[in-house]
């Protein structure tokens, strides 16, 4: 188990020098999980973060079996609960390990008493995080959902536009009429002439078609690669904004039901007898 690449693997610290990494990982503690264990639940007491060394751990916001909403499946050398190393705040989520899991656990005292005695390395780690918080505010600042087609479309260049209409007028009938006519034309005018520029078999009409069937087959595969990037952009915003809606109408149905308890208990104090 490479604790060093780990550690180099968490956008935290990417930063680090490979000394202060070594370090580091040094005062990782191990933990390990069974199948169907809970690491945590939301709401519990924060102190450390994980590191995931072998095995699936799922974070999800907690509720009935039908009701529970997964936020992310997570595999070897990826990591959550890093809020917690710098704020006291309970678990805004749970996690689950659906396999037996071996974690690596960075406590936040443990973390403090390194940046201690490394302030070069508190400063990078402070560099990493003002550049995250500034992707998370531009990322706030947006909505979830947008038309990333459209976005898309926006920033092709002329070649990629070309690459597109061609694509588009292969799959049409007005590029096989076109190419039956021009044949057809091609013929007729090298059959009358007594010198004909192209005479049976058309060995020159042919090159010609040779050249526009190598030039269309690169143009169509850049065109459906690209509307492959349009496809997986446009599902990563549907799931951007249905797990958005999900977890909104999660939070209106608690507390609709702490509403409705609060409700009860002040209908049952009228009703009581003075």
């Amino acid at each position: 188990m490479d604790r060093p690449q780990l550690l180099r693997a968490i956008p935290l610290f990417e930063g680090l020098a490979d000394s202060d990494l070594g370090v580091l990982s040094e005062r990782l503690s191990e933990r390990t999980a069974r199948a169907g264990e809970m690491i945590f639940n939301q709401g519990d007491a924060a102190t450390s973060m994980f590191i995931v060394a072998e095995g699936h751990v799922n974070i999800h916001l907690p509720g009935e079996e039908s009701r529970r909403i997964s936020l992310k499946d997570l595999a070897r050398g990826e990591f959550f609960g890093e809020l917690s190393l710098f704020d006291d705040k309970p678990r805004s989520a749970s996690a689950l390990a659906t396999t037996d899991v071996t974690l690596l656990e960075l406590s936040a005292a443990t973390l403090s008493s390194y940046l201690e005695t490394r302030p070069a390395a508190a400063l990078s780690i402070l560099r990493v995080m003002t550049q995250r918080l500034r992707e998370t505010n531009t990322l706030l600042s947006e909505r979830a959902a947008k038309n990333v087609v459209e976005e898309m479309d926006k920033a092709l260049t002329w070649k990629d536009r070309l690459a597109d209409r061609v694509a588009e007028l292969n799959g049409s009938w007005t590029f096989i009429v076109a190419l039956l006519a021009l044949t057809v034309v091609w013929a007729l005018l090298n059959l009358d002439l007594k010198k004909p520029f192209d005479a049976y078999p058309f060995v020159f009409y042919n090159l010609v078609l040779a050249v526009l069937v190598s030039l269309q087959g690169p143009l169509i595969v850049m065109s459906q690669n690209r509307q492959s990037l349009k496809d997986r952009a446009q599902s990563e915003t549907d799931f951007q904004v249905n797990l958005k809606n999900e977890t909104n109408i999660e939070v209106i149905m608690r507390e609709l039901g702490e509403f409705r308890l609060e409700v009860m208990d002040r209908l049952e104090k009228l009703e009581a007898p003075r």
